[in-house]
């Protein structure tokens, strides 16, 4: 060390010549948020406001509104019988409902702020249409049951997003940190196999499953009032299916990365698709019908999906079956490729 220099001046540059040692590190640093700003201007720099979907109660003036709400650039109206509307409002793909036949019934969850702007939207179309010097006489009527309010909506979406985040980061951040410590080094010349390391992974990160469902779920009880409407057993039965698949994607992520950075930036390449997407925070459909397919393949949106399903609508397994099938073929294949690519070192 210099003696003209102080400590902390030599073991700065010191780490700034590894850090530009470390490509990925380079990468995940600079270029891919350049990459990532330069994809998403690109898409959405002639995009439109997304329009909020919107149900009209099937009646006999529907296609009428039907017709008079399509005008507005703001809403993306669309026909439901009663039982249907009743249950996609419930499950957030609408914002709003439109019912009644002498009085307009405008139906919304207030803590929205999309239903809000839905309810304006629809009431400015449909008062314009009368000429506005007969308004239209309304009526608001808020959802306030429980298991139809925006924090029932949100509360799965969250749930979920926490498995992906621990199952992924558990597994793999453990794993590759291992590796850099020069751990998994040392571990060749035992008899165990990639298999049974790997497989513990995933066992270990069961071990604290339980405990961070039980006490989200015990938490919004009690403070929110989110019900669990549905089977226990299932809704357990889900949460491993989550917790495999995610597993299974951290295994894969980890196999071959070297250093912290590298897995850490790879981590956010496969989740942020699925915190946009997947119907965390707000439905899915609003997606263009022709995404809807890719992102129902997406593991999050399968296991958010599920979630809602047990929680909210009290489904059986046999409804939640493709959702179960999705998340386990996510962790097996995951768990399989990251099996066969694995490398110790």
């Amino acid at each position: 060390m210099s003696e003209y220099n102080p400590p902390v001046i030599e073991l700065t540059v010191t780490r700034l010549k590894e850090f530009l040692r470390e490509t990925e590190a380079i990468f995940w640093v600079f270029g891919f948020p350049l990459l990532l700003a330069l994809a998403l201007g690109f898409a959405f720099r002639e995009k439109a406001p997304d329009r909020i979907p919107i149900g009209i109660v099937d009646a006999p003036n529907a296609k009428q509104r039907l017709a008079l709400l399509s005008r507005s650039p703001a809403l993306l109206p669309r026909i439901y019988d009663p039982a249907a509307a009743e249950q996609v409002l419930r499950t957030g793909k609408v914002s709003l409902l439109v019912e009644g036949t002498g009085v307009v019934i405008y139906r919304f969850d207030a803590t929205r702020p999309d239903s809000r702007v839905a309810r304006l939207e629809a009431d400015d179309a449909l008062q314009a249409a009368a000429g506005r010097r007969n308004p239209q006489p309304v009526r608001d009527q808020l959802v306030t049951e429980r298991g139809s309010r925006y924090i029932d909506f949100l509360i799965p979406g969250l749930l979920g997003m926490n498995i992906m985040g621990t199952g992924m980061w558990s597994v793999g951040f453990n794993v590759v940190n291992a590796r850099t410590r020069k751990l998994l080094k040392r571990l060749i010349a035992t008899p165990m196999r990639k298999s049974d390391y790997l497989a513990a992974q995933f066992l270990a990160r069961l071990g604290f499953l339980f405990l961070e469902v039980i006490t989200l779920l015990v938490f919004t009880r009690f403070v929110f009032g989110v019900r669990v409407n549905g089977s226990w057993l299932l809704l357990g039965a889900i949460c491993v299916a989550g917790a495999a698949a995610f597993s299974g994607l951290g295994i894969l992520i980890a196999s071959r990365a070297k250093t912290i950075e590298a897995v850490s930036g790879l981590m956010n390449v496969v989740m942020m698709p699925m915190w946009l997407c997947s119907g965390v925070f707000f439905s899915y459909e609003r997606f263009p019908d022709a995404a809807k397919p890719y992102i129902r393949a997406l593991p999050l949106t399968a296991l958010n999906d599920a979630l809602r399903g047990v929680m909210t609508e009290g489904l059986s397994a046999a409804r939640v079956a493709p959702q179960l099938g999705i998340m386990l073929a996510w962790g097996v294949v995951s768990f399989l490729v990251g099996l066969k690519i694995f490398r110790w070192q």
